[in-house]
């Protein structure tokens, strides 16, 4: 049945955070409505229109939280129909790799190493299949990217984010993307840590720019050593007590495969 908003009354308002991406705490509040029983299994949420309206966010934002909690397998959608929850035992849900990783129950250390292995991946495919439309909307995404205020923290996130996201997509790998998304709510607890400096935000924007160009050459091979040197900066940030064990770029890229401009001797 659909909730009634009478029962929900004004528990729909965000707590207001601007150190947190939008769609995390729409995630949170749908969580929150869930736990609290305003939400049971088999309710139909409101449509997207109106619970975007009664959150007062984008319909995008809305839609990227929906995407996360199922993944989860907390709600699902049934074409014509909307959404609807799925299952209310959350401590169950976070048995499984997505609830885990809803739950934040991995290292920093082990999302960004899985985030390289999924992102130069795709880096990769999407040097062979992305369109000519695809890779100027990188282009742009990254010009926002670049003009993010270092002190403005969630558009920093976002549009970093946003960039990283129409890489993945620009793939065309249906399940790459979705275990990529279900990284997301991690990875950005770690960008949220790092605090760049307009001088490393300046630099991650040229390394967006230097794996577009690769990409519009079709170099895969330029464009994941790019990619991977770019994800390197966060991921040495994060693990500087740990130099024995860490990754490097030869951990993801071989040597026999790096481009000629990166090789050395």
């Amino acid at each position: 049945m659909p909730v009634d908003d009478v029962h929900l009354g004004e528990s729909w308002a965000l707590s207001p955070d601007s150190r947190r991406p939008l769609p995390e705490l729409i995630e949170q509040k749908l969580r929150e409505q869930i736990i609290g029983g305003a939400l049971k299994a088999g309710d139909r949420l409101p449509t997207e229109p109106e619970l975007a309206r009664k959150l007062d966010v984008a319909r995008s934002s809305l839609r990227t939280a929906l995407q996360r909690l199922q993944l989860q397998g907390i709600v699902e959608v049934r074409r014509g129909l909307g959404w609807y929850v799925r299952r209310t035992d959350l401590m169950a849900v976070e048995e499984n790799l997505e609830g885990r990783l809803a739950a934040r129950q991995f290292s920093e250390t082990d999302l960004l190493e899985v985030r390289i292995a999924l992102e130069t991946t795709a880096v990769s495919l999407a040097a062979v299949r992305a369109g000519d439309g695809e890779l100027d909307e990188l282009a742009k995404l990254n010009r926002r990217y670049q003009r993010a205020p270092v002190e403005d923290v969630r558009e920093v996130i976002e549009s970093d984010e946003e960039f990283h996201s129409a890489l993945i997509r620009a793939s065309h790998n249906e399940l790459l993307e979705q275990m990529y998304q279900s990284l997301v709510p991690g990875l950005q607890d770690c960008k949220r840590h790092a605090h760049p400096s307009r001088e490393v935000h300046n630099r991650s924007a040229n390394e967006h720019e230097q794996v577009v160009w690769f990409l519009k050459r079709r170099d895969e091979v330029g464009a994941k050593s790019a990619m991977t040197t770019h994800l390197l900066g966060l991921y040495n940030d994060l693990t500087t007590d740990d130099v024995a064990t860490r990754a490097t770029l030869s951990t993801y890229v071989g040597v026999h495969d790096e481009p000629m401009w990166n090789r050395r001797g």
